[in-house]
């Protein structure tokens, strides 16, 4: 059911939810010249995956009715808890996500603990392997997951489904066996999620959509079994700094059935001063020279207008 809603409200509630964001909460670089309090427009729009004009018109309180799932993105973008997202959603004359749908808002208490790894790449993912919020040495281990459209950032389009018109992304799995392995996981997370949410649109869109693109997915569909994710290791094959075998934990977030993906290494690994250099140079050792330091009103960022 929709009503609607209320636009002006609206853009006062995007407006204020984009000046509290830090940049460094979503994996982005602060810059040098930032004149503004939190993101900018453009970032907001490239972690939304809309145009920059899209933005603007609903802070301005005209333009189109936004639909869920852009609603469902400008949330995550902006770190809305879920009184906000649901405040956000009855704002823009739209029913806030039901009960029976996979959790693609991550709680602000896990998000502060992720703001606490510092010094280690972490992920949110969702049960279907959406990409919900990274860290900046996420990025800087794994690639920028902000240059990537968030209808692509799921952990198995990434890995079934390639598409050669995004940014490179840093190869995940790439010791003896691991490929195999991995993907093999990844089904078999997929196989518990369908189980549990057999009626979840996205879902059933994505799993539709590996089946019929990807001849290595079908096959392991009909013979994997269901599965969650293990604690184990990757090799990364970083551009920068070569291979590196890294651990990889996952801690569980049993009420939104999420998982919090974490990278580490043995102190005196190589594989340790490998990460803290990431921690020193950030990500902005990857970021195109132009896009460092720039102030609001020349800095852009990708997004496809909805």
């Amino acid at each position: 059911m929709t009503t609607s809603g209320n636009r002006a409200e609206l853009a006062t509630v995007l407006r204020r939810a984009r000046a509290r964001v830090d940049p460094a909460d979503v994996g982005l670089p602060a810059g040098l010249h930032r004149r503004v309090a939190g993101l900018r427009r453009e970032e907001v729009a490239m972690l939304a995956g809309i145009s920059v004009d899209y933005v603007v018109r609903l802070e301005q309180g005209r333009g189109p009715h936004p639909s869920a799932s852009v609603l469902g993105a400008l949330a995550r973008a902006l770190r809305l808890d879920d009184d906000e997202r649901s405040e956000l959603f009855h704002l823009a004359g739209s029913a806030p996500p039901t009960p029976g749908t996979i959790a693609l808002q991550v709680r602000a208490t896990v998000l502060r603990l992720v703001d606490r790894f510092v010094d280690l790449p972490v992920l949110v993912t969702s049960a279907k392997g959406d990409i919900l919020a990274w860290n900046a040495m996420a990025s800087a281990l794994l690639g920028d997951f902000s240059a990537i459209r968030p209808e692509r950032r799921n952990m198995n389009r990434l890995r079934f489904l390639p598409d050669a018109s995004e940014p490179q992304r840093h190869p995940v799995g790439v010791g003896p066996g691991e490929s195999a392995a991995i993907a093999a996981q990844t089904v078999g997370c997929l196989r518990t999620a369908a189980a549990r949410y057999p009626t979840d649109p996205g879902l059933l869109r994505l799993l539709a959509d590996l089946r019929t693109g990807s001849a290595e997915f079908a096959a392991l569909w009909e013979s994997a079994p269901a599965g969650g994710w293990r604690s184990h290791r990757k090799t990364v094959l970083h551009p920068r700094l070569g291979p590196l075998v890294l651990d990889c934990d996952t801690l569980l977030v049993p009420d939104d059935d999420q998982s919090v993906v974490v990278y580490s290494a043995a102190a005196g690994t190589p594989e340790a001063g490998a990460l803290s250099l990431l921690t020193v140079v950030g990500t902005e050792m990857f970021l195109p020279a132009d896009l460092v330091g720039q102030p609001e009103s020349t800095a852009v960022g990708p997004g496809a207008a909805r």
